[in-house]
C-alpha cells in the first residue's frame, strides 16, 4: 500500500484569495441563494419621503419629552442636595478624590468617573500601617471596585482625610439608610 507524506489540502491559488477572502472555503458562510421567482418590492419615492418625515417628527417628540422629564429630575435633585453641606477633596501629582453633595468622583492620570450616591454600594479606606499613600475603593452594587491612590505629604494626613471623608458619608451616603431604620422599628 502506498501513502503520500505531506499535507492532503491542495494550495489556494494565492491572487484570488487576497482580492477575494470569500475565496477560501469555510472563510465565511455562503449566500444564500434567491429564488428566481423573486419579485422586487418597489415603493414610491413620495411613500418613503411621507415615512421619513413622520418618524423624524416622532423622534423629535419624544426627545422633547424625555428633555423636558430629565429636567424635571435634575432640578429636583438640585433641591434635595445641599451643595453647602461637607466636602471631602484629596490630591497628589497624579490623583485626585472629590465626595460632596452630588456624589464621588475619581480621576487619575488622564482617566475619570464619578458616582452617583446611588451608584454606590460602599467606600472603603486604606491607610498603610507604613508609608504615605491612603487608598480609597469604590464599590458597585454590581460587585465592581475602584481604587484610587493618594500619597499623603505626612503619615497625620491621613487621620485628617478620614475624618472629612466619614462626615461627607455620613451625611449624604447614609441618608438612604437613615429614613429606611424608622419603618423596620415601627414593624412588628
Amino acid at each position: 500500500m502506498e501513502q503520500r507524506i505531506g499535507s492532503s489540502s491542495q494550495p489556494l491559488d494565492v491572487p484570488a484569495a487576497a482580492v477575494d477572502p470569500a475565496y477560501i472555503p469555510g472563510l465565511t458562510s455562503p449566500a444564500p441563494a434567491e429564488p428566481e421567482d423573486a419579485v422586487e418590492e418597489t415603493v414610491p419615492e413620495e411613500a418613503e419621503t411621507a415615512e421619513t418625515e413622520e418618524a423624524e417628527t416622532a423622534e423629535t417628540e419624544e426627545a422633547e419629552t424625555e428633555e423636558a422629564a430629565s429636567d424635571e429630575v435634575t432640578d429636583e435633585a438640585a433641591e434635595e442636595a445641599d451643595p453647602d453641606g461637607p466636602v471631602f477633596e484629596a490630591s497628589d501629582r497624579r490623583a485626585s478624590i472629590t465626595a460632596d453633595h452630588k456624589g464621588v468622583r475619581l480621576r487619575l492620570d488622564d482617566q475619570e468617573c464619578e458616582f452617583r450616591w446611588d451608584e454606590i454600594g460602599a467606600v472603603e479606606t486604606e491607610a498603610p500601617r507604613f508609608g504615605k499613600r491612603f487608598t480609597v475603593t469604590v464599590h458597585t452594587p454590581d460587585r465592581r471596585w475602584y481604587p484610587v491612590e493618594i500619597e499623603a505629604k505626612a503619615k497625620a494626613q491621613h487621620k485628617e482625610w478620614e475624618a472629612a471623608l466619614d462626615e461627607v458619608l455620613d451625611k449624604y451616603f447614609e441618608e438612604g439608610a437613615d429614613e429606611e431604620d424608622p419603618a423596620e422599628e415601627s414593624a412588628p
